[in-house]
């Protein structure tokens, strides 16, 4: 490899930039040394993120069943994400059917009675799969996509926006044109990146029939798509996109594939730093239990390779709502903490811990509960207390019209910190599982078989008739003259000889046809097309030439 000429620092330009990453690639694929691919960690992360925020405000569904760019720019809003990362995710969560449209199942949410756009009760089941069985879901959703999801967005022939599943976008050759424009990928060596130019220059001399389908425009939008996949990273494919390109299309989940994804994902992991300003830094991706566990008690702060959590008095109050007690949070930090746990972060959750469930709220519609007559007695006073039309029981109970999840939610608003309590006085987690629909089984498009007996010579003869009716027009030909073209029906009728006319229907599409006239009546000719359909009716004052053969 030739030496890298670096220029000051500071001076680099994006394609010097690039240069030395390749470089650096390439050495470390020489040397043996395993990179992983961050990309398809991120793409399920954003998943994940979606799917939640889907769970908590579902989308309203369109008339035409799809899913508009005003509710694909409030999910991006919610999560951090771009309209056209939104828009794929959306397209290839549906094809799995882990978000569809429903009725939801949770009445305690504030959504509406009719259909809504939210993820299915299959997500419950997906989100424990192994990362590289979700990697190769999401890679084969997008393989054989009948749509093409960075259209989202654009405007069709009529000046109309093209929204996320709806089926404007809908092309049953959009499969089969994504795996052409990958497929000379193939062919260039491992880790040597492929310039756009140099990979349309390819597809028009492999397709020259498809040069207006494959423009530029059309294969960087695929490569965009397939890099954000994990399929294509730097203008080549990856082991685990060669690999998914080769793989058999029936097949639902090839072995070498699923090798091949959990050979280029980094190992899970089961530790990490918890840091003196109440972050915990985390880097690598971790185990599914531990991630749970640190997502109840932190809130996310970046994502990526290493992932950076907080925890604060919200996060911690999270966690003591499902039941857990501080010895069993410190427990999870001492045994899962590469670093010692500090002080501060002992002092904040003793402090959460010491407030939370001395005031408590019942599912009786509803009660307050606490030992400590003069808590109650400072919620008897607040503005809460007026809102929930809270009245004492007794010194240490009082009871509410409101519902439940009101009382708790109106007196944390206020300043206390409630928790849930049933009917046994144990604590009940508070965390709402989401919006759910009922997952529908997903519908495979049937397989064509062979050429079954006769078609193959009804197609040659349409094929022949089409030529024959595209020939060249005799000077004899009438020029839509009603009476000459009446006439011309007319001698076809009495002679039995073929009739190729010009037609024009109501949306005023032209097209030729040769005919075996039958009769004419009411100002219409019944015929049947040479080698195609019988019985059909042309209105004369639509047909612009007619010609006996």
């Amino acid at each position: 490899m030739e030496p890298l000429a670096f220029p000051r620092l500071g001076m680099l330009s994006l394609e010097q930039c690039e240069t030395i990453h390749r470089a650096s690639l390439e050495i470390l694929r020489r040397t043996g040394v395993r990179v992983y691919h961050q990309g398809a960690l991120e793409l399920l992360r954003h998943a994940d993120d979606l799917i939640d925020a889907l769970g908590t405000a579902p989308a309203a569904i369109l008339r035409s069943g799809g899913v508009g760019i005003r509710e694909l720019r409030r999910l991006a809003k919610t999560t951090a994400l771009t309209v056209t990362r939104v828009g794929l995710l959306v397209e290839l969560l549906a094809r799995q059917r882990l978000v569809d449209g429903g009725v939801p199942d949770l009445a305690d949410l504030d959504v509406r009675a009719d259909d809504v756009f939210a993820p299915t009760t299959a997500v419950d089941a997906w989100a424990h799969l192994a990362t590289d069985r979700r990697w190769f879901g999401m890679a084969h959703a997008w393989l054989d996509l009948p749509r093409r999801p960075w259209q989202i967005g654009d405007t069709d022939r009529d000046g109309n926006t093209l929204a996320a599943l709806s089926s404007e976008l809908f092309d049953a050759n959009a499969g089969t044109g994504r795996r052409a424009v990958l497929a000379p990928l193939l062919d260039a060596e491992p880790a040597h990146p492929v310039a756009i130019d140099t990979l349309v220059a390819a597809l028009g001399w492999r397709h020259p029939r498809q040069l207006r389908r494959m423009t530029r425009h059309v294969v960087s939008e695929t490569l965009r798509e397939a890099t954000e996949l994990g399929l294509v990273a730097h203008g080549s494919l990856t082991t685990a996109g060669r690999a998914a390109l080769t793989a058999p299309a029936d097949d639902v989940a090839p072995e070498a594939v699923l090798t091949a994804m959990s050979s280029s994902l980094p190992e899970l992991i089961d530790y990490f730093l918890v840091q003196a300003d109440l972050t915990v830094m985390v880097p690598g991706p971790l185990q599914p239990d531990t991630a749970d566990q640190l997502r109840l008690l932190a809130d996310l702060e970046s994502g990526g390779a290493a992932s950076m959590y907080r925890v604060t008095d919200d996060s911690v109050r999270r966690a003591l709502d499902t039941g857990r007690s501080t010895a069993e949070i410190g427990a999870f930090l001492e045994q899962h903490s590469r670093t010692p746990v500090p002080q501060s972060l002992t002092y904040l959750i003793d402090d959460v811990a010491r407030r939370h469930g001395s005031l408590r709220v019942g599912v009786a519609s509803s009660f307050v509960r606490c030992d400590d007559t003069a808590t109650l007695a400072e919620v008897l006073r607040s503005e809460a207390a007026a809102d929930l039309a809270l009245r004492a029981l007794a010194p240490t109970v009082a009871v509410s019209a409101a519902p439940f999840r009101d009382v708790v939610e109106r007196l944390r608003e206020a300043g206390f910190a409630p928790a849930g309590e049933d009917s046994a006085g144990a604590l009940i987690d508070l965390r709402s599982r989401g919006v759910r629909v009922a997952a529908r089984s997903s519908t495979t498009t049937p397989r064509r078989g062979g050429i079954g007996p006769g078609q193959a010579s009804a197609v040659v003869s349409r094929m022949r008739t089409a030529d024959r009716a595209a020939n060249p027009v005799t000077t004899t030909a009438s020029g839509g003259a009603g009476e000459t073209v009446s006439a011309l029906v007319q001698l076809a009728l009495q002679t039995g000889r073929r009739l190729r006319i010009g037609y024009v229907d109501a949306h005023g599409a032209a097209s030729r046809h040769v005919l075996h006239a039958r009769s004419l009546s009411a100002g219409q000719l019944v015929a049947d097309e040479e080698g195609g359909d019988t019985d059909l009716r042309f209105p004369l004052h639509r047909i612009t030439r007619a010609e006996v053969l």
